[in-house]
């Protein structure tokens, strides 16, 4: 598995652009799997990444972060929890 944390969370802001949230994941974080949909006002993301932190560093910069949600993948394949 090349990317171990399954990170998810909302972001609830003004003026949100999901283009230009895709532009920044795509060439500035390391992952794979981004969905990054929604409004102006609220956007959803799932990234698999194995910095999720600076997944949440960036998305904090464009709002109000909440519903976070960071799993570990190899636990979970390992039928283990978190």
């Amino acid at each position: 598995m090349e990317f171990k944390y399954d990170t998810q969370l909302l972001i609830e802001g003004e003026g949100l652009d999901e283009d230009e949230i895709n532009d920044y994941f795509r060439a500035n974080l390391k992952g794979d799997c981004l969905l990054a949909v929604g409004d102006e006002d609220l956007i959803k993301i799932h990234f698999h990444t194995n910095e999720p932190w600076d997944v949440l560093k960036y998305c904090a910069t464009l709002g109000e972060i909440f519903d976070i949600v960071v799993e570990d993948m190899g636990r979970q394949e390992r039928g283990l929890q978190g």
